[in-house]
């Protein structure tokens, strides 16, 4: 029963942090507004991040704030909201005011030098409003660094709240030893026409993700699909006729003619094509968890469609974290239930590899990119207390959620239901040609997928690593469709003439041909790297190419269930329609 309640309360814990909001949002006037000061870095790599004070920056004289929570989200993206000090109320004018002053020691103007020179750029926020400033700038002519000592701030309000936030830099001064810099802030509130609901819009870049350019590759992969669909349909419907037809032809001689006759193809392996495949546990694992990260990947665009999930710090990771530990039944139920009909026998370790294998991989990378995060004092960084966090809900959530899921999917779907008995001595798998082999189906099948996908690829891409939100899940929806068909379609044909060469390895064929099409986004994300980010230097380079790797073994995990999806319905099909002597 402890556990039982344990597990209700990190979930709960999980869905309330999926609302980033720590206000209602609406204000009286003279009512307190938080600045809160977040992060800072160079310009060319929004990732690599630094607490805001880990520049000798002053804060204002203010101490006392209202009470913040960070959610699980902020936590794990690095979102280090520090107070200001700034006395800032709710339509309240503030005239230029000093706050602070910081001399220029030659530690101080050798940090605030190497900022400048690298084009840092900070966030703040005000009521969850983000806004960006620039540390200074470099006159190329004299090579002299300059800062910018003056924040100016106009709020726009409508009604009881705010809608717009717009920051002016000003009071250029010259970085020199020996010389004070004299902070001051400057707070101007207008009338404002812009809807609360709208407030977001000018973060976003519209004449970018909706492009002619984004709006074509979507129509483009559209009518792959519908190609793809109709030429696999006309080509398997016109073979499987005449494979029908033969195998009935056959079904007519007697055995010494059959014996004489020239057999071949698909029906062949007919006693072997249901065989449970190589390294059965990690295969099955394999498949429940795309399962689960397919509907976890479609739970997350659709609730980034209907809720905006963008306009809010951290809303999109923690809900996705929520709903990957709420469908780990999923995961239990499918992987499990494969298993047992695979007449699979170690079905505890099973149920735990399928828990903690995604888990755990994110895990390990994550914390191994922590610790350079650490090293350079990157906000990045992710706390103990985050990481205790994440282990309680692998441990008290996801597993016995898995647990509950195998359970069900060994006693409801965990009998084999095979059309064909399965040969007890498995059948020699005869020469066939070089493009024939798995390996040559396994590199080509992940082509027309990735074809489908890779000008979206460059969108989320730049979201990511650029300064961009990405907010189009429509498109985003759109194209997980159309991935899902066209890997289908395409293992589909894959195994197809796989078991017609008389080669019954399909399982790992189809899962491998479909997640193939990772290792090409996987290879795009390198030609990105150094053709459209301007990353340079340990840290940048490990924590790029770390999470590129999880988001294409994600993606990999995810195409594979597809195929496997789509292919193991085929291969039912064709074999319980012929008659198996």
């Amino acid at each position: 029963m402890k556990t039982f309640l344990l597990v209700a309360v990190l979930l709960g814990a999980c869905l309330h942090q999926t609302d980033s909001d720590e206000h209602n949002h609406q204000y009286d006037d003279n009512e307190e507004v938080v600045l809160w000061m977040n992060t800072v870095g160079p310009y060319h790599n929004r990732q690599e991040t630094y607490g805001y004070f880990s520049l000798p920056f002053c804060a204002g004289p203010k101490k006392s704030i209202s009470h913040y929570h960070e959610t699980l989200g902020e936590a794990l993206l690095g979102v280090e909201l520090e107070f200001s000090g700034l006395e800032i109320n709710f339509k309240a004018n503030v005239a230029k005011t000093q706050y602070c002053e910081v001399e220029l020691t030659d530690e101080v103007l050798q940090a605030f030098t190497y900022a400048v020179k690298n084009h840092y750029w900070y966030q703040m926020y005000i009521d969850d409003l983000p806004v960006w400033g620039i540390v200074g700038e470099v006159d190329d002519s004299d090579n002299t660094f300059y800062m910018w000592t003056h924040k100016k701030f106009e709020i726009g309000y409508n009604g009881n709240t705010i809608v717009d936030v717009n920051l002016t830099s000003e009071a250029k001064v010259k970085l020199e030893k020996g010389r004070k810099l004299t902070f001051t802030y400057e707070v101007s509130w207008k009338p404002s026409r812009i809807k609360y609901e709208s407030r977001f819009d000018k973060y976003l870049d519209p004449n970018f993700f909706q492009h002619r350019i984004h709006w074509f590759s979507i129509f483009n992969s559209f009518m792959m699909v519908i190609f793809l669909v109709g030429l696999v349909s006309m080509i398997l419907m016109r073979t499987l006729r005449k494979d029908y037809a033969r195998y009935s032809k056959d079904e007519e001689m007697d055995d010494m003619e059959r014996d004489l006759g020239d057999e071949y193809g698909w029906k062949q392996v007919h006693g072997d094509v249901f065989r449970p495949p190589s390294h059965l546990l990690l295969f099955s694992s394999l498949i429940g968890c795309g399962y689960q990260v397919i509907i976890v990947a479609f739970s997350v665009i659709i609730f980034s469609i209907l809720g905006e999930l963008y306009t809010e710090r951290g809303s999109l990771l923690s809900t996705s974290i929520f709903v990957y530990a709420a469908t780990s039944p999923v995961n239990g139920y499918f992987g499990g239930s494969l298993y047992s009909r695979m007449q699979g026998k170690r079905w505890i370790k099973q149920m735990m590899f399928s828990a903690f294998m995604l888990p755990a991989l994110i895990c390990v990378t994550a914390f191994l990119i922590n610790f350079i995060a650490i090293y350079y004092h990157a906000s990045r960084a992710i706390p103990f207390g985050t990481m205790v966090a994440v282990t309680c809900i692998c441990l008290f959530v996801i597993l016995p959620l898995t647990l509950v899921g195998t359970v069900l999917g060994r006693n409801l779907a965990g009998q084999p239901n095979y059309p064909c008995r399965i040969n007890a001595v498995p059948r020699p798998i005869p020469e066939k040609k070089w493009f024939m082999e798995p390996l040559v189906i396994i590199c080509l099948g992940g082509v027309l997928p990735f074809g489908s996908i890779f000008i979206e690829m460059y969108f989320i891409f730049t979201s990511f690593w650029a300064y961009k939100i990405y907010f189009v899940y429509g498109f985003m929806l759109l194209v997980f469709l159309i991935l899902a068909v066209v890997t289908v379609c395409v293992t589909i044909v894959c195994i197809y003439f796989l078991l017609n060469a008389e080669d019954y390895r399909w399982q790992w064929t189809s899962f491998l041909s479909g997640a193939s099409t990772a290792g090409y986004v996987y290879l795009y994300s390198l030609y990105y790297f150094f053709f459209k980010t301007k990353m340079y230097g340990l840290f940048q380079s490990v924590f790029y190419f770390g999470y590129m790797a999880l988001f294409s073994i994600a993606l990999g995990i995810l195409c594979g269930t597809f195929g496997y999806i789509g292919t193991s319905t085929f291969v039912h099909k064709i074999y319980s329609t012929v008659k198996i002597d």
